[in-house]
């Protein structure tokens, strides 16, 4: 099988998209996240708090798959508010590290005008290399 679909358990089923695709290297490729929780409901319209729990996603996922944290190598964030992502840093950072600590894989980030789902202000991308 050149492929498994890593799915969280308690996690709504994806629909038209994986959440995760392991390939047979290891690699894992996280599809965007968004700020909404496992039953893809938006707890808050608070920007740090969607970002929270996008990464919260991201980790669900690469757990789900057998990994760690350490072991995300990428991340790409497409955000719909580049003032306010600048104007909370400082929130941001303590957010980040309460989901990834201090690690810091390579990154981009991208400042875009609309994402699909209405309430979403962050998306992020991932991809892990677990068992390497």
């Amino acid at each position: 099988m050149p492929h498994e679909i890593i799915q969280p358990d308690s996690w709504v089923d994806a629909k038209g998209y994986a959440n995760g695709i392991r390939a047979t290297n290891g690699s894992l490729y996280i599809g965007g996240q968004i700020g909404w929780n496992s039953q893809q409901e938006f707890e808050s319209d608070d920007f740090v708090q969607q970002m929270e729990q996008t990464l919260k996603n991201i980790v669900a996922i690469v757990e789900q798959a057998g990994g760690t944290v350490s072991d995300i190598v990428r991340l790409t964030w497409y955000v719909t508010d580049k003032r306010e992502y600048l104007a909370r840093q400082k929130e941001v950072g303590t957010a980040y590290r309460r989901v990834l600590g201090r690690h810091f894989p390579a990154m981009a980030m991208l400042v875009i005008s609309d994402l699909i789902e209405d309430r979403a202000l962050v998306e992020i991308e991932a991809t892990a290399v677990i068992g390497s």
